[in-house]
């Protein structure tokens, strides 16, 4: 079966004694946990139910956004589980899965948990064509889903008025004890012709790929991570600091940065408060254009027509 790899040959394994020293240095870490994201208030999915033009973009959180696109609504990572392992979700989802709209298309970075939820998928309404990433179709179709198609890095393929390119990311993927690789990961790059186009770089560490999306794509909103970063030393090829994910977005070239991967499940040491803390501090002290930065609320719903 097929091993997938990152640009370069860059790797992201780690050994079981890497896990142990990590684990060993969390308990003497002492955290503030009270931070949750806000929440739109009051709700503003109502938006997502009446629009047909405007191109809207909104945050369930984590990884997962509603993006409604030339009259199509897409749906990435669909994670609205409650618990990821043993660790409780932080905040409740932006959006119920009862007051979401009709689905038309799901994107699949890659096969980790917090990014693929099968539950999640069957509780969406409509039945949404499913785009995922090479090696993860077999896995779709033994649980009975037929409207699937796999990418490869840099292809693309058409939805409605809407053109879906899967770009590289630098990370990793595993389901079992023995599916290690055997599908890729990557983000997705949205354009629509005299509509804005979105880049959910999905999950990655801090790469040459970032460079090359900018230079293929004019890119008005980038999705990027700033989450799962602590320890650096361990999560650093596979997750970027709020820092590099700062360095992405001028690498991407893009116009406006929305955070994510962040403030809904604590998959590694950090807390959204220090990501953002982070995050906002790096923006400060490169001299960016406050205006340009969208941390958004769950739920809150942003009209991107307005801001291209």
């Amino acid at each position: 079966m097929k091993r997938y790899e990152n640009l370069d040959g860059v790797s992201t394994k780690k050994t079981f004694s890497d896990f142990r020293r990590w684990q060993k240095e969390r308990k003497n870490k002492k955290k503030d946990l009270s931070y949750q994201v806000p929440h739109a208030d009051p709700p503003q999915y109502p938006l997502l139910h009446t629009n047909r033009f405007r191109t809207l973009l909104s945050w369930v959180g984590h990884s997962t956004f509603v993006i409604q696109l030339n009259g199509i609504t897409i749906v990435t990572d669909p994670v609205w589980a409650t618990r990821m392992g043993t660790a409780k979700r932080l905040t409740e989802p932006g959006i119920s899965l009862n007051n979401m709209p009709k689905v038309d298309v799901v994107l699949i970075s890659h096969g980790h948990y917090d990014h693929l939820h099968f539950p999640s998928i069957r509780k969406l309404k409509g039945t949404p064509r499913i785009f995922v990433p090479v090696g993860l179709g077999r896995l779709f179709r033994r649980k009975g889903y037929k409207q699937v198609t796999e990418f490869e890095w840099w292809e693309e393929q058409s939805f409605g008025d809407v053109t879906f390119t899967f770009v590289p990311a630098q990370h990793w993927t595993r389901r079992t004890l023995w599916d290690m690789n055997t599908s890729h990961w990557g983000g997705w790059v949205m354009r629509s012709k005299e509509k804005p186009t979105i880049y959910f770089a999905g999950d990655s560490g801090y790469f040459r790929g970032f460079r090359d999306i900018g230079e293929r794509f004019s890119i008005d909103y980038a999705l990027l991570p700033i989450g799962a970063y602590e320890p650096e030393w361990f999560m650093g090829p596979q997750h970027v600091t709020p820092e590099e994910a700062v360095q992405a977005f001028v690498d991407c070239q893009a116009d406006y940065f929305i955070p994510m991967h962040y403030g809904a499940f604590r998959l590694a040491d950090d807390t959204p408060k220090e990501a953002l803390d982070r995050l906002l501090a790096e923006w400060k002290r490169r001299g960016l254009d406050e205006s340009r930065l969208k941390c958004l609320k769950l739920g809150e719903v942003l009209d991107c027509d307005i801001h291209s």
